[in-house]
């Protein structure tokens, strides 16, 4: 039976997961808070009435703190700089400096270029690629400081360049510059920091059917069948953010590949 360990691995640890409102972003929170982290639960949608796709940020607090957990919600829409910055301000004077930080949050709009709107793909930028970058420059001192920390990446199997000669495309290409740009940041961030007590990596889902997969029409008669838990990757992120900082950096990973290596056994979330 799923169950909060407050003596787990990740015990005392102050966690800031964006997008958590639902799916991926909230299978992490509840993973991360079973095993003893203090989750800050951040996202746009407070009450159900704030966005058409099932789940809350309050839901997901409910979740794990009737599970015997800790979290807070915390309100932030990524593209605001106020917010942003009001998101890292609000966890520290909530539970203190940030441990680790999952950037999973991701606004997306599937157009051709050709079509695409200036507001639209700045939005995206905003939300997939500088919120990432900007809320690290917040949280990296501190890691820093105390030498640990952890910044995991959520990316996608779009940024893997495609076959130029083969048809389709699905008006991805923008999605996919933002996850490659954001794969980028990962990498040079870890190098940076090597040595310093601060994990970096990124790492994609595979298919998953959260709502918004669900919402996109992501999931066909061709690929149904490689649709994989959404436990599966809270296990692997799970596992990018604990053991040793100067082993695990720098990485580029799937969660299929994570919970093959590590041989994981997915546990059932609270």
């Amino acid at each position: 039976m799923a169950e909060v360990n407050q003596n787990g691995v990740l015990a005392g640890q102050i966690a800031v997961v964006t997008g958590a409102s639902r799916g991926i972003g909230e299978a992490i929170a509840r993973r991360f808070a079973m095993e003893g982290a203090k989750v800050v639960v951040s996202a746009r949608t407070v009450e159900e009435s704030d966005h058409f796709l099932e789940g809350t940020i309050k839901q997901t607090v409910k979740t794990i703190t009737d599970a015997g957990g800790e979290a807070v919600a915390i309100k932030s829409n990524l593209a605001d700089e106020a917010d942003r910055r009001g998101l890292i301000e609000q966890s520290i004077e909530h539970y203190g400096q940030v441990d680790i930080l999952v950037n999973n949050a991701a606004v997306t709009w599937f157009i051709p270029v050709v079509d695409f709107a200036e507001k639209r793909f700045r939005t995206m930028m905003d939300v997939q690629v500088w919120a990432p970058f900007e809320l690290a420059q917040m949280c990296l001192p501190g890691m820093v400081e105390r030498g640990r920390g952890w910044i995991l990446n959520i990316s996608s199997h779009a940024a893997i360049h495609p076959n130029a000669k083969a048809p389709g495309g699905h008006g991805g290409t923008v999605y996919g510059m933002c996850k490659a740009a954001l794969e980028r940041f990962t990498t040079g961030l870890a190098q940076e920091t090597f040595g310093r007590g601060v994990g970096v990596n990124v790492i994609s889902p595979g298919l998953v059917a959260t709502p918004g997969v669900v919402h996109h029409n992501l999931i066909n008669e061709a690929n149904k069948d490689r649709v994989t838990p959404v436990e599966h990757m809270a296990e692997a992120c799970l596992r990018l953010c604990n053991g040793d900082p100067n082993e695990i950096t720098g990485r580029i990973d799937y969660a299929d590949e994570v919970i093959a290596e590590f041989e994981l056994e997915p546990a059932a979330l609270i």
